[in-house]
């Protein structure tokens, strides 16, 4: 009798939808990912039945608290050097990085007209402020430093930078006219193929390094079905699609 219901259970749990035996994962996502990756959690949630747990900041400030034990399972950076040293370091899956996106960096105002279409309002117009994130934590921020040092103007700006902590409080800066204009993520201020409001300089890709993307499944992370289903579902075309439609490119 024992053996009997043991094979029941057995066949039973065969029959039992996936969706039942759902798991939850905590993701670090750098802050220019918010709009994008609240889209992907909800239609990942309804594709697999796992759950997410999102947290959003800046990939220096994430670096460091996964280094003193913050237990998350994925992170996914604003950059491919911090999951990589991560692997290195022993707290990232080897083999696990994948790039998911690779962003654009905008100079925007919430005014319109005021910033031209090659940014030569940073050479020609007056203004007291400039919003950039951190460059020790953002890498956002570390590329709108370089677009500053290639047009020879760090210094003379230099006083007028009001720092944002990541990319999200940089954009609050500018948004709130704290600063009339600034450098953050295209994905900030683009939807459905276009800027939705204000005027901007998307920055050729040139003036900066690289800003590609990467995520990294976390030692945390290993054995946890909806950490290694999300990394999947990352490189699926519906998840593919609603990046692209943030201004990022993607890989095909």
């Amino acid at each position: 009798m024992k053996r009997r219901s043991l094979g029941w259970v057995a066949v039973m749990a065969l029959l039992i939808p996936q969706g039942l035996y759902a798991a939850q994962a905590s993701v670090a996502v750098a802050a220019n990912m918010m709009a994008p990756m609240k889209l992907i959690a909800q239609s990942f949630e309804r594709d697999t039945g796992h759950k997410l747990a999102l947290a959003f900041g800046a990939t220096g400030q994430f670096y460091a608290q996964i280094r003193h034990g913050a237990p998350f399972a994925i992170l996914l950076a604003a950059d491919d050097e911090t999951p990589l040293k991560l692997e290195q370091e022993g707290l990232g899956v080897p083999g696990s990085r994948i790039t998911y996106a690779t962003g654009k960096l905008v100079l925007w105002s919430p005014k319109p007209g005021l910033v031209d279409a090659q940014g030569a309002v940073l050479r020609n117009r007056p203004f007291d402020k400039i919003a950039v994130a951190n460059p020790k934590l953002s890498p956002y921020g570390a590329a709108a430093m370089q677009v500053l040092d290639k047009m020879g103007l760090r210094e003379r700006i230099a006083a007028k930078i009001v720092e944002g902590s990541n990319i999200t409080q940089t954009f609050q800066f500018a948004s709130s006219e704290n600063a009339p204009l600034g450098f953050i993520a295209l994905s900030q201020v683009y939807e459905n193929g276009k800027i939705t409001k204000g005027s901007a300089w998307v920055v050729p890709s040139a003036m900066h390094a690289p800003l590609k993307q990467d995520a990294v499944l976390l030692s945390a992370g290993k054995g946890n079905a909806a950490a290694s289903e999300l990394l999947k579902y990352l490189q699926s075309d519906k998840a593919k699609a609603v990046i692209r439609s943030f201004g990022y490119e993607v890989q095909a």
